[in-house]
């Protein structure tokens, strides 16, 4: 009896441990970094160049709401057009370890530094309607700056197929301006080759500074004694300085001005008849996009583009969106996109 006892006890021991190691769960492998990463909130970073233009106060809003519908924060730098506070504010959204750093440069140039420095903390960086020259960025989004010239130049030539032309650009530093400039010159050539155009005036403006434009337009009217039918100028500020000066002359309304932007201002002006026409860049279009890559990207996703632009070092993916010519006859448009309000175009209010 004892022996069968026994017997039955062991029985019962072996069958209690068969149990237990049929039950046992097996150890996890531990996540993967990335992953770790992803069950936290994603943060975006955006380096912003200014926000002094009204137009760039848009781009800062609606981005921010883009990113933030989509469940991530965003962290927002302006450094006042000053490239080291840039550069020391970009450092700083590097230490915080943002996901994915969102770059608008001052200095096409400078911001290399800018990218060099995430790249070297592993944050990939996407270059917001600027390009940064000379520096591995991962993606660039735009809009097609050439297109945006040949618009305001065919604008223009409609108005004055023949006379004497300003060209009020940009900021030197500022690749934009460049690609800008080189759609005017495309669409004039032909003109300019015929000696139906003449550019009697062409200088960058520093820094993108309506002042700076304002003088440039006063020196060339009084360098040509006056004597000059169209202005193109590379933004809407920039245009409504060179009107200033223009009007301060006496020749208000005289000479056809284009800018882009779409700004306010520039809007009031075409309405008023002292600017021809502008060109719309759907702000809401371009954000909404760069904050659908931003996310892709800090998630680790491989991001396809139908268009590359060589920035110096190599060719960058790059993402172009249409602009769209507004003058007198379509204002409206930016009303309906949402990019002003009916009461603030027309002044209702």
């Amino acid at each position: 009896m004892q022996r069968q006892a026994l017997m039955k006890i062991g029985l019962l021991l072996s069958l209690v441990t068969l149990v237990a190691c049929e039950t046992t769960t097996a150890p996890t492998e531990p996540k993967k970094e990335k992953e770790v990463e992803r069950e936290q909130e994603i943060v975006v970073g955006l380096s912003m160049d200014t926000l002094i233009e009204e137009r760039w106060e848009k781009d800062r809003d609606m981005f921010k709401q883009a990113i933030e519908a989509k469940g991530a924060r965003v962290i927002v730098k302006a450094a006042n057009g000053n490239d080291a506070l840039q550069i020391a504010q970009a450092e700083a959204l590097i230490s915080q370890g943002v996901d994915v750093l969102v770059l608008v440069p001052h200095n096409a140039e400078a911001a290399a530094t800018i990218v060099g420095k995430a790249q070297l903390a592993d944050i990939p960086v996407i270059s917001y309607d600027r390009l940064v020259k000379n520096a591995n960025v991962d993606l660039y989004i735009s809009f097609d700056n050439e297109e945006i010239g040949r618009l305001q130049a065919s604008a223009m030539l409609e108005v004055v197929p023949k006379g004497n032309y300003v060209y009020i650009g940009g900021a030197k530093t500022d690749n934009n301006a460049h690609l800008m400039k080189d759609g005017v010159l495309s669409v004039l050539a032909p003109a300019i080759d015929q000696g139906d155009v003449t550019i009697v005036y062409d200088q960058w403006t520093e820094g993108w500074m309506p002042v700076h434009a304002k003088e440039n337009m006063r020196k060339a009217i009084t360098a040509n004694a006056g004597d000059i039918d169209a202005v193109i100028a590379a933004n809407d500020a920039t245009a409504g300085a060179a009107i200033e000066a223009i009007e301060a002359l006496g020749l208000a309304r005289e000479i056809p001005v284009v800018g882009q932007d779409a700004e306010l201002e520039g809007i009031h002006r075409i309405i008023n008849g002292e600017q021809l026409m502008t060109v719309y860049k759907s702000i809401r279009e371009l954000t909404d996009r760069a904050a659908e890559i931003a996310i892709s990207m800090a998630n680790g996703e491989s991001i396809i583009t139908e268009h590359t632009i060589n920035n110096g070092k190599k060719d960058v993916p790059t993402v172009f969106l249409e602009p769209t010519p507004i003058d007198e006859n379509n204002i409206n448009l930016v009303i309906e996109d949402g990019f002003h309000t009916y009461e603030a175009v027309y002044q209702t209010n």
